[in-house]
């Protein structure tokens, strides 16, 4: 692709106000627009955890899940992610983020480089948890379920785990179990 080259004339004192003018009203329209897609919070900059797209019988358990999801987790209150998600939930400052729908992990995939059928996991409350240390935190990922489900939690809410507890209900009521 080639652009011509473009000439630069003098513009008259008018013409320069209303190219200001125009100028400024394209910049408060642009901010404007920045704002609201941006989605402002009352909590400043609120956290975005990456929103997974399941589809079919994972799409529904996740729908579920959401709906059954707890107002807290590890006394920590829900935050309203911007803009809404059925497949994404955050809790707190740091985030406990949990993802649903998510693919399978890279441990638990046989061919995969870091295939491990001796995984570390962990069960909460009648859920079995993939258990992986990050830095600054865990992840935890469901196993033997319709969907995927992740579940980051910080250090500052040590020890981990417990975050599973207050998510267990839901897990069990909204994703049915299915062998790996």
């Amino acid at each position: 692709m080639s652009f011509s080259p473009r000439r630069c004339l003098p513009l008259s004192a008018a013409s320069a106000a209303k190219v200001k003018a125009r100028a400024a009203i394209s910049l408060s329209a642009a901010a404007a627009a920045f704002v609201t897609v941006a989605g402002c919070t009352s909590a400043g900059d609120a956290p975005r955890p990456s929103v997974p797209t399941p589809t079919g019988p994972a799409a529904a358990a996740c729908r579920a899940l959401y709906d059954a999801l707890p107002e807290r987790v590890d006394g920590q209150r829900r935050v309203t992610l911007t803009p809404g998600t059925r497949y994404a939930a955050v809790w707190g400052d740091p985030a406990i983020e949990l993802g649903c729908g998510v693919p399978r992990p890279e441990v638990l995939t046989p061919g995969s480089e870091h295939y491990n059928p001796t995984a570390e996991a962990v069960e909460v409350d009648g859920v079995s948890w993939l258990l992986e240390k990050q830095d600054g935190g865990y992840r935890f990922t469901t196993t033997g379920r319709t969907a995927f489900v992740r579940v980051t939690v910080p250090d500052a809410y040590r020890p981990e785990v417990n975050a599973l507890v207050d998510l267990a209900d839901a897990v069990r009521s909204a994703v049915p179990e299915q062998p790996l």
